[in-house]
């Protein structure tokens, strides 16, 4: 927890209704996080806050004390990361508006740049275990980190696989980190802190509601490369999270079931509707450019490929692109395309080696 802005992260994090958005309007009207929290409520509300944000952030000042919260994290065994940590996870500072806290019980290593999510109903069949067990299991073999929920049915199957296989697998909650929900996967939950990470972006004590989990799945897909949705009903939390990973660009991967069962409703439309049938794993690792070594791999995790071939869309914006930095604006007007789909494509090509960042929203080549 290395940035002075984290303590101040840390109280707005508490207040509701104050997310990205209003906080970045703050900070550009005060200067940082730490001004903002001293100002007065005749000044928070000249930095553009409605009413009912002025009352609920200087109803926290009067109860919230940064330090506190620093002390709270600490004893709770997490670590905090804010948008200007260096440790904040790079796919995820991707997104238009990234989650400002993140809390992490384990760790985030940089080999989990390379990671896919494996999502799916609570109800799932045999079949619907069986996949998962045999992706997960795979993948994480492949030394891909494999992401999920730590929901019962396919998101325990996945992350039980990537733990089986010696891999790395990262659960994200709806809860605050020191917790877990379902309480019976506590045991679960201290085995992946041990050989991946625990996240969620709620406080200390936050506790597992329900309007808690529709942003928890923005943050599955939002650490992954591509969504695989195995099983899932047409009401599934699986399918919002597969909504999410389209709206920033990532690929989602849908894997076919049997059009009588209601698991497979879900994922069957997902195809109907352009996802990418899923049928094995060299296909997925082949579809996001990643290196499809059977090998085993430990220290040496798998990496992306830099040598190519790209995508048509990838070549058409590598074209547009010179070695002096040029932001993504400038990109989305070039190509005309959706913004969400630039940055998709940037990011794959980041972590492929052929461009690289060159500042806020700015990318340059990396190689002649």
């Amino acid at each position: 927890m290395s940035s002075d802005s984290l303590p101040y992260f840390l109280v707005f994090a508490r207040i509701r209704g104050v997310g990205p958005v209003r906080l970045r309007k703050l900070i550009a009207h005060f200067g940082s996080l730490e001004a903002a929290w001293r100002a007065e409520p005749f000044d928070v509300v000249r930095a553009g806050m409605d009413e009912k944000s002025v009352g609920a952030i200087a109803a926290a000042q009067r109860s919230l004390d940064p330090q506190r919260e620093m002390e709270q994290v600490t004893a709770a065994g997490l670590r905090a990361f804010c948008w200007d940590d260096a440790e904040y996870p790079a796919l995820l500072r991707h997104l238009n508006d990234p989650p400002p806290v993140l809390f992490v019980r384990g760790a985030l290593t940089e080999s989990d740049r390379v990671a896919v999510a494996i999502v799916g109903t609570r109800k799932a069949t045999a079949y619907g275990r069986e996949v998962a067990a045999m992706l997960s299991g795979e993948l994480a073999r492949r030394g891909v980190t494999v992401v999920s929920g730590l929901a019962r049915g396919i998101d325990v199957v996945a992350h039980e696989a990537a733990l089986a296989a010696g891999g790395r697998t990262v659960a994200v909650l709806a809860c605050g980190a020191e917790q877990v929900y379902p309480p019976q996967h506590a045991g679960l939950a201290k085995r992946i802190e041990a050989a991946g990470a625990v996240v969620s972006d709620y406080p200390v004590g936050a506790p597992p509601e329900p309007a808690n989990f529709p942003p928890r799945n923005r943050i599955i897909s939002g650490l992954s490369l591509g969504t695989v949705v195995i099983e899932a009903d047409v009401r599934s939390g699986a399918l919002i999270t597969a909504e999410f990973a389209a709206e920033q660009g990532r690929d989602v991967f849908a894997v076919p079931g049997n059009i009588f069962s209601t698991a497979s409703r879900g994922t069957n439309r997902l195809l109907a509707s352009g996802a990418v049938p899923l049928l094995d794993v060299d296909a997925l690792l082949e579809h996001l450019n990643l290196r499809s070594s059977g090998a085993r791999v430990d220290a040496s995790r798998a990496l992306p490929i830099v040598d190519g071939p790209f995508s048509a869309a990838e070549r058409d914006l590598l074209l547009r692109m010179t070695h002096e930095p040029a932001s993504v604006d400038e990109l989305v007007r070039q190509l005309s395309v959706p913004a969400e789909q630039v940055i998709g494509l940037l990011v794959m090509l980041e972590l492929r080696g052929a461009v690289r960042q060159a500042g806020l929203n700015r990318y340059a080549l990396t190689a002649p």
